[in-house]
């Protein structure tokens, strides 16, 4: 849109786009080894301690010879999109045009496949960079429906997940989120709305609502990804995909019984419902 070589000067082109002169001189700087080291510590600690805030996080960095103030954690933990998990108000911040919807799953029996589906975003640390990576779960039988990854967190990698999971396997009558900007966005509601799906959101004092999801983010991390040094985003989403084929039809659940999520979600799959 800016054209340096254009006769009318720069200043004239942000003036007519409505954009800040100041940000068509900045030029972005790469995140830092020492920062993407602090992001993979910090990715690691809120894993294994998601109720730790960024006191707590700083304070395990220190212990590991990290010298790092509090302000900086926390703004590390803003960029990667991470929270301290706990009860307290207004845990997840909704984008402020976005309409916020009432949560559906409380002392909701919950039994069968495609009865609720429920999603999440995670970030994934890259040699060079850091990623992020969206699931569609359904809630019975932890099955792991479809799955994005992305360098960039804004909407359309989340609707490419639920689109996906749609076509493979129908449609639930529930599906729950958290009050993320993402899940709120007119795109990926649109698509719930289309398919008649009720909406079912995370609200105040509902911090659990998200425990299975959670649970499969701290399975992949230290089975999968904390295991490897994923040269590209290429070899991310290979090896991501291997893992959650694995999980799926092979590992075995205490929680299920000792069936894998594939064996629970057919076999509570209603007879009427047809899939791709």
């Amino acid at each position: 849109m800016i054209d340096r070589q254009d006769p009318l000067p720069l200043s004239g082109q942000c003036r007519l786009l409505g954009l800040s002169r100041s940000g068509c001189y900045y030029t972005p700087k790469p995140v830092s080894e020492r920062d993407l080291d602090l992001m993979r510590k910090i990715d690691e600690h809120h894993i294994s301690h998601p109720s730790h805030g960024s006191r707590r996080i700083q304070d395990g960095l220190l212990d590991l010879g990290f010298a790092v103030g509090r302000d900086h954690v926390r703004s590390l933990m803003c960029r990667m999109g991470f929270e301290a998990v706990y009860p307290k108000p207004r845990l997840s911040q909704p984008h402020p045009a976005h309409k916020v919807y009432p949560y559906l799953l409380r002392s909701l029996s919950i039994t069968r496949a495609n009865q609720v589906w429920a999603t999440d975003i995670t970030y994934i640390p890259m040699p060079r960079g850091f990623a992020y990576l969206v699931a569609i779960m359904d809630w019975a039988s932890r099955k792991t429906l479809s799955w994005r990854l992305s360098n960039t967190l804004d909407s359309s990698f989340c609707v490419e997940a639920l689109e996906e999971a749609i076509a493979k396997f129908g449609v639930p009558e529930i599906f729950n989120t958290d009050q993320g900007s993402q899940f709120t966005s007119d795109d990926f509601i649109g698509v719930l709305e289309r398919h008649d799906i009720r909406i079912s959101m995370d609200g105040k004092g509902r911090w659990m609502d998200n425990v299975f999801v959670e649970r499969l983010w701290r399975s992949l991390k230290y089975e999968e990804v904390y295991l490897k040094a994923y040269e590209s985003m290429a070899e991310a989403r290979e090896q991501i995909g291997i893992w959650f084929d694995h999980y799926n039809r092979k590992r075995r659940h205490q929680g299920l019984n000792r069936q894998t999520p594939d064996q629970v979600y057919w076999s509570t799959l209603p007879r009427e419902v047809s899939v791709a």
